[in-house]
């Protein structure tokens, strides 16, 4: 299709084999395809346009804001995490298919098109609420083919260090780096609900209410019971005020204190006689009311014994809940799946390269990434069969994204032939065929 004849490389192990280069032909990331269909399906992109204005005027725009869109985000769920890699990407066969059709017949966004269209398109005011208004609307469409009775919200605080000298940027002492403090709230199926980029000498819960908020108030306009979860950073008196009178059930960590570690000494004492080889628990709960509060509130407390260790483990919980004690840690124990998204997030996608200077386009790029994030994990748990129902963000990436392929192109057809090695025709004909049973009827 127009390529150089080029000479093939020979390998010295084995003298008959021969390598040939077909960038325009060849591509590594063929598994993209099944997350566009998803995305039609879904209608997911086709909203963009509702909620991102188009700041770009004149004769000389050749690439519109939907295809522009879908090139930022599945380069990033690809694992390209920024615009470096954009002008080998525009003539990836994979990536031009999922843009549209104009990157086929000719090719997708160059990496000055793409980087400009990030931080100075996105990057207005409007533009970042319509980014954040963008994913509400595609987690409500994953919604409605999830069965639920009650959303759990998990919100956590991560790190995302700079090497730069970046906008909003500071020393953590905490993480001992410079960085950004983002905050991210989840549901318990794993969407990422939103993320607020910050700098990074606030406190962990620092504008927790912009974030939690909207979240609460969609979901309980629709009648959907609440929970939340959190860690000691959101044990706050103006937190509980808030969930509280909306009837939101809550376990939070407390930091353990003098008077917490007085209300439960009967169990701090160690049993007599030889420990044995399985830990020794204990539950308690009690009310307690710190000096911050304006009431006495639940707290449950798990105290742990284990063989060779000379202090127990303690906890404390702060919670409305009126499960015993046992099944509030129980509840509680659950917020680790949220760390677990993160370290996803960050392993998978790398959402911590926030490498541009001015903070408002770092909070585009942050984002673009939970956009790809949600991509990849509505395909992962609405999609996947049994069979590899359990794959990690990291390993849907690594064995169904980066999937090796052949284009041929025909007269009327375009053909992927692709490689079948983690993901074999079966398999993958079984993740579209639970596309297709994704398509709502309409009404």
């Amino acid at each position: 299709m127009g390529e150089k004849t080029r000479e093939t490389l020979k390998l010295q192990f084995d003298k008959r084999l021969r390598l040939e280069f077909h960038g325009a032909r060849i591509t590594s990331d063929a598994g993209l395809l099944a997350c566009r269909e998803l995305e039609g399906v879904l209608g997911l992109m086709e909203m963009a346009p509702t909620y991102l204005q188009e700041t770009r005027g004149g004769r000389n725009v050749q690439h519109e804001l939907v295809p522009l869109m879908r090139q930022s985000v599945y380069s990033r769920l690809a694992g390209y995490e920024d615009t470096n890699d954009a002008l080998r990407l525009a003539r990836d066969p994979a990536m031009q298919a999922v843009v549209g059709r104009r990157a086929m017949e000719k090719q997708a966004a160059s990496t000055n098109t793409l980087s400009r269209f990030e931080t100075e398109v996105l990057a207005t005011e409007e533009n970042l609420k319509g980014l954040n208004r963008l994913n509400v609307e595609w987690i409500d469409r994953a919604m409605a083919r999830t069965r639920h009775q009650r959303i759990i919200l998990d919100m956590d605080s991560s790190e995302s260090p700079v090497y730069g000298e970046q906008e909003g940027a500071a020393y953590n002492g905490h993480f001992q780096s410079a960085c950004y403090h983002p905050l991210f709230l989840f549901n318990h199926f794993g969407d990422c609900e939103g993320a607020l980029l910050r700098s990074g000498k606030v406190h962990s819960a620092d504008r927790w209410h912009e974030v939690l908020a909207p979240a609460v108030e969609r979901y309980q306009r629709k009648g959907v019971r609440l929970l939340f979860r959190g860690d000691a950073a959101f044990a706050k008196p103006e937190v509980y005020e808030y969930l509280e009178p909306r009837h939101i059930g809550y376990a939070i960590r407390l930091p353990a204190n003098e008077v917490l570690q007085e209300r439960v000494k009967h169990l701090l004492k160690r049993s007599e006689g030889r420990p044995p080889k399985k830990p020794i628990v204990w539950y308690h709960d009690f009310l307690y009311q710190a000096g911050s509060w304006d009431r006495p509130r639940g707290v449950v407390t798990k105290v742990d014994w284990h063989r060779g260790e000379l202090f127990p483990r303690v906890g404390f919980i702060v919670t409305n809940l009126s499960t015993k004690a046992k099944g509030v840690l129980h509840f509680y124990n659950g917020r680790g799946t949220a760390e677990q998204w993160i370290k996803e997030g960050k392993y998978a996608l790398n959402w911590t390269r926030l490498s541009c200077h001015r903070f408002d386009a770092n909070q585009v790029r942050l984002q673009l990434f939970v956009l790809a994030y949600n991509l990849g994990h509505f395909l992962r748990r609405l999609c996947l069969p049994k069979a590899i129902n359990d794959w990690s963000l990291r390993s849907l990436q690594v064995k169904l994204i980066k999937m090796g392929g052949r284009i041929v192109r025909h007269a009327r057809r375009i053909i992927f032939q692709l490689a079948e090695v983690a993901v074999p025709r079966d398999l993958f004909a079984a993740i579209l065929e639970r596309i297709s049973r994704l398509r709502l009827a309409p009404g």
